[in-house]
């Protein structure tokens, strides 16, 4: 398991400075591919520890785990070695998940345009790259119900909610689509929060962690 600290180190980069009076959550966040080093990076400098998960034993002892955007074909390739997949969802059960672009892919109950396998944890019908390619990409401001006014959200390659479960809560939507749910202890975007200076979606997350831990 490796921490975000020696992670800016290798980059000779200062790792981000976590108070002493700090939240005690250990979140872990799925390193195989993607942008997992903004979301190490972002998640530590909400206060959290924040360690990078690659082996499914890396599972055991976290608060919470983030699933970063990329490409979610490979990483469920990569998912698909040694048992990850199975453990993956096996800890996600009842562990907290905050997962974004990819991740949420990979969350998704219903994967279409293709249809692929995923978790089945988070009730939503998920289309991959509903919004474009790569030069469609885009950052907009949107409303949410998230405290503290307009979101930024930065969309690459995104999926598109087009269903969701009556578990599930929309917090913020695009065009009438859903940006950002949570179900129960599960919280998934269809942008990247971690992209952009803004910690409001990452500390709804570690409330979310908070909560749960409570009982």
């Amino acid at each position: 398991m490796i921490t975000v600290e020696a992670l800016a180190t290798a980059e000779n980069a200062p790792a981000p400075r976590v108070p002493s009076d700090a939240n005690p959550f250990t979140i872990g966040v799925l390193a195989l591919q993607g942008d997992y080093e903004a979301h190490a990076r972002s998640f530590a400098r909400a206060a959290a520890r924040t360690v990078l998960v690659r082996k499914p034993e890396d599972l055991n002892g976290l608060d919470g785990l983030a699933m970063p955007g990329g490409e979610s074909t490979t990483m469920l390739k990569l998912l698909e070695r040694d048992g990850f997949l199975d453990a993956l969802g096996k800890s996600l059960s009842t562990t907290p998940c905050f997962a974004t672009c990819a991740g949420c892919i990979l969350l998704a109950n219903e994967v279409l345009r293709p249809a692929q396998r995923s978790l089945g944890l988070l009730d939503v019908t998920v289309e991959r790259n509903a919004y474009g390619r790569q030069i469609d990409s885009t950052i907009i401001t949107l409303e949410t119900k998230l405290p503290g006014g307009p979101l930024e959200m930065v969309f690459i390659r995104a999926p598109r909610i087009t269903r969701v479960g009556p578990s599930v809560e929309v917090l913020a939507r695009r065009d009438g689509s859903p940006t950002l749910v949570r179900q129960g202890h599960l919280l998934a975007a269809t942008f990247h929060p971690e992209m952009t200076s803004g910690h409001s979606v990452q500390h709804l997350f570690l409330d979310m962690v908070r909560r749960h831990k409570a009982g």
